[in-house]
């Protein structure tokens, strides 16, 4: 997974509801006495954003499954594997392990977690939270120590291999799918959803947030999509979906090419263009595409 840093887009609504708790309550008047409607200002920040997500989800729950309905989630991830992995059996990827020297450390399991971009870490910290004794936990300490860059400090030689065996347990390949799903494929499609995007949109999304990770900065997916809107509405904006989704994957792309002049861009370029381009915004099958020049198939 070639991302662009650290992951902390998912952290930002708790650090900021922390943030407006602390500066408040430690506020005082001229006499030293901390002002009690200060934590009232942060429960009313609270109650007004959980107010808004309540919104959203109600939304959401009146629109068709789309990318989350079973069978396209399954196409969904042979799709992302066949561009990572080459490969549409995204299931034999759990126990995959290797450093192919983009920057990001070791990039392992179903998803392509990364030491040097956190996930990788949370990952292996929430595991080892209900199973301590895992064989990965020891690696902890070299984790954190290296989260952030692209070191093999504390992790060689043993770390591949207690990977790989650890990716035989089951409660571990559950644990990777459900990491996949809270990280990356849950919020691309509710956010493309509250976008107002079919099927397709949301899974290109989905496949940008995998790649670029969920960060903020300008080439990270919450990046991306923000220089996207400076150029074009989306459908509940207003916007066309073709237009907007264009527009969208031009971004990306060039955000790909800027940090590898040599990147394959072909599952953009083979794959999710072309689908907008024959207007398959539904992303139906039979479905038929190329990736670094291999075409793949789902009947």
């Amino acid at each position: 997974m070639k991302r662009a840093g650290c992951l902390l887009f998912a952290a930002l609504p708790v650090v900021a509801t922390a943030a407006v708790y602390v500066f408040t309550v430690a506020r005082s008047d001229d006499s030293g006495t901390e002002r009690p409607t200060s934590v009232s200002r942060a429960s009313g920040e609270e109650a007004k954003a959980r107010a808004e997500r309540a919104a959203d989800d109600n939304a959401i729950a009146h629109l068709p499954p789309g990318l989350a309905a079973p069978a396209q989630k399954e196409l969904a991830q042979q799709i992302v594997a066949s561009s990572e992995n080459s490969t549409l059996d995204w299931r034999s990827t759990y126990g995959t392990v290797e450093d192919s020297g983009d920057g990001d450390g070791y990039t392992a399991g179903v998803i392509g977690f990364c030491t040097g971009t956190h996930d990788l870490l949370v990952l292996v910290e929430r595991y080892t939270k209900d199973h301590p004794d895992n064989g990965l936990a020891r690696y902890l300490p070299a984790l954190r120590t290296v989260d952030g860059t692209d070191s093999h400090e504390g992790l060689d030689p043993g770390f591949p291999a207690a990977w790989k065996a650890e990716a035989q347990v089951p409660a571990f390949r559950k644990a990777q799918e459900e990491e996949r799903d809270r990280v990356y494929f849950d919020p691309a499609v509710r956010l493309a959803k509250l976008d107002g995007l079919g099927t397709l949109g949301q899974f290109i999304y989905y496949d940008a947030m995998v790649h670029h990770g969920p960060d903020t900065g300008p080439n990270g997916f919450y990046g991306l999509r923000e220089r996207a809107l400076k150029e074009a509405d989306t459908p509940s904006g207003g916007g066309d979906e073709k237009t907007y989704l264009d527009i969208f994957l031009d971004i990306r792309r060039e955000a790909m090419v800027a940090k590898k002049a040599d990147r394959d861009t072909t599952r953009i370029d083979t794959a999710q263009r072309q689908w907008l381009y024959d207007g398959n915004l539904k992303l139906a099958t039979p479905l038929v595409w190329k990736v670094s020049g291999e075409t793949y198939r789902v009947p």
